[in-house]
């Protein structure tokens, strides 16, 4: 559903912690000085350019893109962080309440410049479906930039295998985390894909990078890295998904 209209669409697990997440992740270490700086390097110089903030939450991705001159359209399924997000961006950029289980029929196709699918991807359920849709508005040959977290952060937290695939939620913190280990098989790139590639991990090159403002890279170095401590191997028993997963990115790579 995409109506602000109240009842349209049910509640949003984040609306409850909506606030407090706000707060945290204007100024906490992995957002602030890691994963929002890298999404706003990669995205270069964004003036002009139509852009979808996917999974908006407070809006802070949106708010440093429309200070560098982009026409942002942005939405999120919690109705308290749309409120936040327009709280913060005012009536500068189109902020909705939408879901990316649903088709996000607001949007025409090859709408978009630029999609920003930033720490998001790990909360869905049907990732190959948000995707598609997510490539159906982009305009040919333009780029989505995503990030998401690195799947030994749960597995050194929920323990298990690191290839095994599940489904959590978390009360009280930054919503149900789902797919708790790396699984490449249980996602999968769109068919039929658009002339150039639309999703990237680079800026392209006639766009030089403008991000991340001064003011947060001088303590870069204190993101932690949850990953770093662990030193210990997959078991033997993995080896069968771990073989698995070889396959399946060998395919794609002949694609």
């Amino acid at each position: 559903m995409t109506s602000d209209e109240p009842g349209a669409s049910p509640p949003s697990q984040y609306d409850a912690f909506a606030d407090d997440f706000a707060v945290h992740a204007e100024s906490s270490a992995y957002n602030a000085f890691c994963d929002r700086p890298a999404m706003l390097t990669l995205a270069g110089d964004v003036a002009g350019l139509r852009v979808l903030d996917a999974g908006c939450g407070p809006g802070l991705y949106a708010e440093e893109l429309l200070a560098g001159g982009a026409q942002v359209t942005a939405f999120d399924e919690s109705a308290e962080m749309v409120r936040l997000a327009r709280q913060r961006l005012g009536t500068d950029a189109d902020v909705r309440i939408a879901r990316l289980s649903e088709p996000l029929s607001w949007l025409p196709d090859d709408s978009q410049d630029l999609v920003i699918l930033a720490l998001v991807l790990h909360h869905l359920d049907d990732r190959v479906g948000a995707l598609r849709e997510l490539h159906r508005v982009l305009a040919p040959g333009e780029r989505l930039l995503l990030s998401t977290t690195h799947p030994t952060s749960d597995w050194l937290l929920k323990g298990g295998s690191y290839f095994d695939t599940s489904c959590s939620r978390t009360p009280g913190s930054a919503g149900g985390t789902c797919g708790g280990g790396a699984n490449p098989s249980s996602a999968g790139a769109p068919s039929s894909p658009k002339p150039a590639s639309s999703s990237s991990a680079s800026s392209s090159p006639n766009r030089s990078p403008r991000w991340p403002p001064t003011t947060q890279t001088s303590t870069r170095s204190s993101a932690p890295n949850p990953a770093s401590s662990s030193s210990s191997s997959p078991s033997a028993d993995t080896a069968p998904a771990r073989d698995d997963n070889r396959a399946w990115l060998d395919s794609a790579a002949d694609e």
